[in-house]
């Protein structure tokens, strides 16, 4: 074990405690995101359980909660004329977009995506339900077929982010002890099915990804969590490991 390795290791425990609850919730907060829905009907008939709040479709109003015409793509908290809660803005003003994996989080669990928001909805359990209703909304958000099912990784300067922490040297090996809290959630073999793949990625992505979240740049309460107890040596390392590890057996 490197000297690193056993600094860490001193300082874990917390850690591991703490990122074993959020995997809990990352698991049954996010079921596999597979295709979306194509029941469209379905997911109409879905949506009573949802009018008593909100309205989608031609002639749509704010009501107990904003009008869903547009949701994919828009930040969340951003309709002008409409009275969102502070957790809501403060979700869509540190970069939180309404795309298909973020609707599907929040309408699993609408508290632990947007803690403290005022949607008082239990939320949707079955993945099925979800699709068929996100499906269905899909139709009044315009070009919806060009809309990416999750924000993209952007660069370090649309994030604002020093350009010097790509620069940092990650220790693979090191990475690879620190691994062992990431893929209790992601899937170790790349595979994109529940909670999406890390492995393989270019270092420059998984850095930036990384240290967007511990920034409060990308907005994911457990991503942030992580990240936020994450140096910056330990993010490269991170990447570092992962970068390499598609390339083995």
């Amino acid at each position: 074990m490197t000297a690193r390795s056993t600094a860490f290791a001193g300082k874990s425990p917390s850690f591991r405690a703490a990122v074993g609850l959020l995997a809990a919730a990352l698991l049954a907060l996010l079921p596999a995101l597979g295709a979306w829905g194509s029941d469209a009907e379905r997911g109409k008939a879905l949506f009573k359980q949802c009018k008593r709040c909100h309205q989608a479709g031609s002639g749509a109003e704010h009501r107990i909660g904003p009008h869903l015409n547009d949701v994919f793509g828009r930040a969340a908290g951003s309709l002008g004329d409409f009275r969102y809660s502070p957790a809501m803005k403060a979700a869509g003003t540190g970069g939180l977009i309404w795309t298909g994996a973020t609707l599907d989080a929040f309408l699993s669990d609408p508290r632990a995506l947007v803690p403290r928001s005022r949607m008082s909805f239990a939320g949707i359990g079955e993945q099925g339900d979800r699709e068929d209703l996100l499906a269905w909304l899909r139709g009044f958000s315009g070009a919806v077929s060009e809309l990416p099912p999750a924000e993209p990784t952007a660069t370090a300067e649309e994030y604002g982010l020093d350009p010097r922490l790509l620069s940092i040297e990650g220790d693979p090996e090191y990475g690879a002890y620190l691994a062992g809290e990431c893929t209790t959630c992601h899937r170790e073999g790349g595979s994109g099915e529940g909670i999406p793949s890390i492995t393989g990625w270019p270092s420059d992505d998984f850095v930036i990804a990384l240290q967007a979240y511990k920034r409060g740049k990308r907005v994911h309460p457990a991503m942030q969590l992580v990240a936020g107890r994450l140096s910056d040596e330990e993010i490269a390392a991170l990447a570092a490991h992962f970068r390499d590890a598609g390339d083995q057996p």
